[in-house]
């Protein structure tokens, strides 16, 4: 386990705050304060790891803050040991904006101990007030029941609002300062492809990369890649990805020998797209060290259709072997790579990873069934969760292999793991239930290979979606739900009216019979492009907080209004909570922009 990225990985920092008041009061305190920190830090090292699958490290103060002279020693501290978030703990009342951290890029969370001794509730209110009046936007958390004098333990309401907050800020501290590389530009007129470099730098602390799509023919022409691995990964493709059925027209398929080379040249491009992220030793070795060096890319996009892919085979299966836990390599943390290169599902997809330390699922929106036109193409009714209708998420072939569900969760119910926790054999299981029919040549006249499966149903996922609005900027659409497995006889129909040789994942959301959510055709509706990423699990709440760190706003979401957690400022923009949402977002502008 290796953190793949040049950048040292951000650290959890943890603020003691105090009453200053010596000679009696500040002493009685140092204790239990210092102890309370000390408890924070051992829940989050305890409980979170970043996606290379390092334990998260968390630095506290060396003294407790009891005012200005503290808090700077404390912030040049968190400078010196990397700190990207910053958590502040107290359980008594403390000198307000004389402990508070001043920095405006550090996510920030005020912890105010719920006890009757000492006035923690009271200081947290007093510290949540200053930064709201210097527009420092901080969440603020405080648990439900009161707690014993001295008592370090951490209630569980306190417990997911710090894994909450601490997830997202930690987010926030990687993508910053990394790259998006896009291989090729715009795709078939897709806006998301168009890349906007200003939403890139100013929302996400992300520069973008721009590399011709002739870049990747030069390396493979020139053998800028490493030979030895090619040779490995080419006899792991064969013996691994099981060549499907090829479905093209008589008039349009193509012998084996071209089929052969195909599969060499896309395994080529599997290698160099990786190489072109993040490096490459061994190229560097080869004497092409600005090539081995990469772009630093935490996210990607190859724009493929419709100049690479009219003559040179797609990316389906570099997209889909990179986004998925598992090469030739063995096991590893996956990537992520946009299909058609478009950089507002990466940007979703990325949150979703960070979040959640899982590969991500890259899909478009295809097509709403009703159980109406169900019976009617098929003769037979939807059932169980999917009896109110369902909607086809399918691509090209891009998908993670992860999606095929075949590794199993504690409760041996199907999940997407974290690399480290998925075994060979589950890694198995999913090439297993993959096979490669030959591309589309109608789509894809130069080729290719597309990944095929049906992925296993009742897995919790969460579908988000990034997307652009003249006069707004960016907005962020959620839609927890669930997918869903039909019977065999349902979805061969359904699947054979589109491309039979794609993956599919059939998804239901959870509707509540209001707005956007009204039902399942009404998700489908207000869906703001093409293109949807799939996270497993219900991270709704997770994505809200992160997308408030970065002054994105929530335009579409089914997350209960008990689990959305945003700083305390955007109370004092309405009621309305999603209305408060988009004040308070344009009000703070972008995290990295200049007002």
């Amino acid at each position: 386990m290796a953190n793949r990225l040049i950048g040292d990985l951000p650290k959890v920092g943890i603020r003691p705050v105090i009453d200053g008041r010596e000679n009696g009061v500040r002493e009685s305190l140092e204790d239990q304060v210092m102890d309370l920190a000390k408890a924070a830090a051992k829940f989050i090292e305890a409980n979170l790891r970043f996606p290379s699958g390092e334990h998260v490290e968390c630095v506290i103060a060396d003294t407790c803050i009891g005012g200005v002279a503290e808090a700077a020693m404390c912030a040049n501290k968190f400078k010196k040991e990397g700190v990207g978030v910053s958590l502040t703990v107290t359980p008594c009342w403390c000198y307000g904006t004389e402990v508070m951290d001043t920095d405006p890029l550090l996510p920030k969370a005020v912890w105010g101990f719920n006890g009757t001794e000492r006035p923690g509730a009271v200081y947290l209110a007093a510290a949540l007030a200053g930064y709201t009046q210097k527009g420092l936007p901080t969440f603020g958390i405080y648990g439900r029941d009161v707690q014993d004098v001295g008592d370090t333990s951490i209630p569980a309401d306190v417990q997911e609002k710090i894994i909450r907050f601490v997830k997202a800020g930690l987010a926030v501290a990687q993508m910053n300062g990394k790259s998006y590389l896009s291989i090729g530009y715009s795709s078939m007129g897709i806006a998301g492809s168009m890349v906007d470099s200003d939403f890139f730098q100013d929302y996400l602390g992300i520069r973008t990369e721009f590399v011709d799509s002739t870049e990747v023919l030069r390396r493979i022409d020139e053998e800028i890649f490493d030979k030895d691995e090619y040779e490995k990964a080419l006899v792991w493709t064969k013996e691994k990805c099981k060549e499907g059925t090829d479905c093209n027209k008589p008039e349009k398929q193509v012998d084996q020998a071209r089929k052969d080379e195909e599969w060499k040249t896309v395994v080529k491009m599997t290698l160099i797209c990786r190489d072109m992220m993040i490096g490459n030793e061994k190229v560097i070795e080869k004497g092409y060290r600005e090539e081995g060096l990469g772009r630093n890319a935490i996210a990607g996009g190859f724009q493929g259709q419709r100049q690479w892919t009219d003559y040179q085979p797609n990316a389906d299966y570099t997209e889909a072997i990179l986004n998925s836990s598992f090469d030739w390599n063995g096991i590893r943390q996956p990537f992520v790579l946009a299909t058609e290169n478009d950089s507002l599902n990466a940007v979703p997809m990325l949150f979703g990873h960070l979040l959640s330390n899982t590969s991500q699922i890259f899909s478009d929106v295809r097509t709403y069934w009703s159980p109406d036109a169900v019976k009617r193409v098929t003769g037979k009714e939807l059932t169980g969760l999917a009896e109110n209708g369902i909607i086809h998420l399918i691509n090209s072939g891009s998908t993670t292999l992860d999606a095929t569900a075949q590794q199993r969760n504690d409760k041996c119910e199907p999940a997407m793991k974290p690399f480290w926790e998925i075994s060979s054999e589950e890694a198995q299981k999913c090439l297993d239930n993959t096979v490669w029919p030959p591309a589309n040549r109608e789509y894809f006249r130069g080729g290719g290979f597309s990944s095929c499966f049906k992925t296993e149903g009742q897995m919790p996922v969460t579908m988000s979606r990034v997307n652009l609005v003249k006069g707004i900027g960016p907005v962020l659409q959620i839609a927890e739900g669930w997918t869903v497995d039909l019977p065999e006889e349902i979805h061969t129909v359904l699947n054979e009216r589109t491309d039979p040789t794609w993956p599919t994942t059939w998804f239901v959301p959870r509707t509540n019979g209001e707005g956007a959510f009204k039902d399942v055709y009404s998700v489908m509706a207000n869906w703001g492009a093409n293109h949807g990423a799939i996270s497993y699990g219900h991270i709704g709440a997770d994505l809200i907080t992160l997308a408030s760190m970065l002054r994105i706003p929530v335009c579409m979401h089914n997350v209960s209004c008990h689990d959305v957690f945003r700083p305390s400022a955007w109370a004092a923009f309405g009621e309305d909570k999603e209305g408060s949402d988009y004040r308070a977002c344009a009000n703070y502008g972008s995290l990295y922009g200049i007002k």
